[in-house]
């Protein structure tokens, strides 16, 4: 029993785990006002009938704060790659000088900002559900253990394990949605 006891454990905290992975990928994708290469994590051009990550095509770098370059290995692919960042709709218009896509990337504006922030917020809302499901699970499994003879002390002791893990992956989302959102709101 005490082993079902610790999977259980060991299944809420990876859990979690994997919800804040999950957080932390969508907030790298919401665009700060710094060029990054991994801006163009979700763009796929079209090369050779098959959709292939742009990573997989190209060399993606950073020119300085407001400038990616892709310089492609082919250079016969870089109108694909161009309608490839289009198609991705991320706001950025590729210029092609024939060797290399260039993408300036705008200033934010201030209403786009908060835009960005009710957008990391509500992914941090995700990952708080997800978490809480979590916690809801495993209570659930606790429960079928209850009933299958698990002592009232170690039900009581275990609920306060799970809860002490969900009040620690929550607080680590309000974290980084904060991180996120005053790197949002630096101009």
């Amino acid at each position: 029993m005490e082993e079902e006891v610790q999977l259980l454990l060991d299944e809420a905290k990876d859990g979690n785990e994997k919800t804040i992975n999950h957080l932390t990928a969508e907030l790298e994708k919401v665009r700060a006002g710094r060029a990054t290469p991994s801006m163009l994590d979700s763009v796929s051009v079209e090369y050779y009938g098959a959709m292939t990550p742009l990573h997989q095509l190209a060399n993606i770098n950073t020119m300085d704060a407001r400038t990616i370059t892709v310089q492609p290995w082919e250079r016969g692919i870089l109108d694909a790659i161009a309608t490839g960042i289009i198609n991705a709709n991320l706001g950025l218009n590729p210029q092609n000088n024939g060797e290399m896509i260039i993408l300036n990337v705008p200033v934010l504006t201030e209403e786009r900002r908060k835009d960005l922030v009710k957008k990391v917020k509500a992914e941090v809302e995700h990952a708080k559900v997800g978490i809480r499901n979590n916690r809801k699970d495993a209570n659930d499994y606790l429960k079928k253990l209850k009933t299958d003879g698990l002592p009232e002390d170690r039900v009581k002791d275990v609920e306060t394990k799970i809860q002490t893990l969900t009040d620690a992956a929550v607080k680590r989302c309000d974290e980084l949605a904060a991180k996120k959102e005053a790197d949002i709101m630096t101009i």
